[in-house]
This record gives structure tokens, sequence and C-alpha cells, in this order.
């Protein structure tokens, strides 16, 4: 099977080898691995052009942000499944995408998803909240649940059939995306109970209580527009529901 992965970047120096290296680590399938970088000023063009033909598609140009960087590497994946790795993110261990791909051995599963630890920026052994997903129940998204994008493969199909990110939501496109798949088209998906990813701490959406707000606004935007109707309660319940993610490591 084979994966196409897609690393989108933007002056991401500091933080980009682990993302690649732990892509380029996976096991048991054939990868597709794409970068889409946005004209970086930082040395990030440089230190991808070091692994050469390991990454098989490399594009650095100007963009109109994270999900437009997105698209472009979903219109360019061959994979017959894709998923998205963040720059600043890296894949759990070497058998992330094999366990995915055993998932997906299953003609009608449509999507797979898996649990994720948010670590320390720096010391990133360091959990600091735990994302631990379930397998999907319909309403779910209304009581505040979802996947972590990070951790979200689809068949290249489904965007064929659904279409890509909507860029008019930037912030939160990631979650209209995951929402238009599973609660507006019910599409069949997988629950894989295992960590697959580990994050840095310091994401947009959470970078400032600015950010938060207008998270929240869009993913209310984002129900009105997949006719889910207009209450509020998935906007309001979507931050208590991490709460309970936070964790301390001794």
């Amino acid at each position: 099977m084979l994966f196409s992965v897609i690393t989108v970047s933007y002056n991401s120096v500091a933080t980009i080898r682990s993302a690649v290296d732990s892509v380029l680590a996976q096991t048991g399938v054939e990868l597709d691995y794409i970068v889409i970088d946005g004209a970086s000023q930082d040395g990030t063009v440089d230190l991808l052009r070091g692994y050469g033909p390991r990454i098989q598609q490399l594009v650095s140009e100007p963009d109109g942000g994270i999900y437009d960087a997105m698209n472009k590497g979903v219109a360019r994946a061959r994979g017959e499944v894709v998923g998205i790795l963040n720059s600043d993110d890296f894949y759990a261990d070497s058998e992330v995408l094999s366990a995915v791909a055993a998932a997906f051995e299953d003609p009608s599963v449509d999507c797979v998803y898996g649990d994720l630890d948010y670590v320390d920026a720096v010391q990133t052994d360091q959990v600091v909240r735990a994302w631990r997903s379930q397998a999907y129940q319909a309403g779910a998204f209304g009581r505040g649940w979802h996947p972590a994008h990070p951790s979200f493969f689809v068949r290249r199909a489904v965007y064929e059939r659904l279409g890509d990110f909507d860029t008019q939501l930037p912030i939160a496109a990631d979650y209209e995306f995951m929402l238009r798949v599973l609660e507006r088209a019910q599409l069949k998906s997988v629950h894989i109970p295992q960590v697959l990813v580990k994050m840095r701490t310091g994401g947009a959406s959470n970078a400032s209580l600015k950010n938060i707000a207008q998270a929240n606004l869009q993913c209310w935007k984002a129900w009105r527009q997949n006719g889910l109707g207009l209450s509020p309660l998935p906007v309001i319940r979507k931050p208590f529901s991490k709460l309970k993610q936070l964790r301390t490591e001794g």
C-alpha cells in the first residue's frame, strides 16, 4: 500500500528534522513523501535538500497559509492513503504506518485515526497532555469530541469525493474536514488505540486567547456550513473536553 505523507513547513529548521526522520524510519509500507515549504528563509530548505531523493517531492514557494500548503500536498499525492504530519510533530515509532495500513486492509474503511501525545517543545520525552480518542459514534462532535488531526489518515479518494481543506477557516480547517468526513458524510472509520503521533506544544489554535476564540468561532462556522445546525454547544464543550487530557509526567 502506497502512503502519501505530507509535511508542510515554514521556517521550521529547529524541528523539522525529527518530523522527516520519523517518516523515513517507517517500515512495512511504500512511501510517497511530500514536503511543501512556504519559501522558508532560515535554512529549512537546505536541510530538506540534504535528504535527496528520500523526500520524493519537495516544493518551496510562497503559499496562502498552512491549509493552502496542505491542499498543494494533497493535489500531488499519489498514494492510496494520505496522512499529514506537521513540521513540529513526529511519529511515535517506526511502525505507525504499518499499523494504519493493517486497518486499511478492509476496503470498506475510509479513514483511520489514533491517539496523540502533546510533548514539551524542548524535552520531547516529557508528555504534557495525552489525547486519547475513541471509536466514532454519531453525534460525538456535538459532545466536544474529535480525533487528533495529525493522527488522521484517509483514502485519497475521500479528498476526491468530499474536497480538500477550506482555506476560509485558517485555524480550524482540519476540524472542519474531519467534521465533514465523519459527522456529515458518516464515512466508515477505525480508531487504533495507541499513540501514533507526538506533537510539540505551541500550535496556532492555542497560541493565545484570541486564537482560541477565533478557532472556536470557526468551528461553529464549520457546523453551519455543513448543515449540522447552529448550536454553540460543540464550540463551548470543545475546550472543556481537553482539560481531562492534561497530565504531568514525574
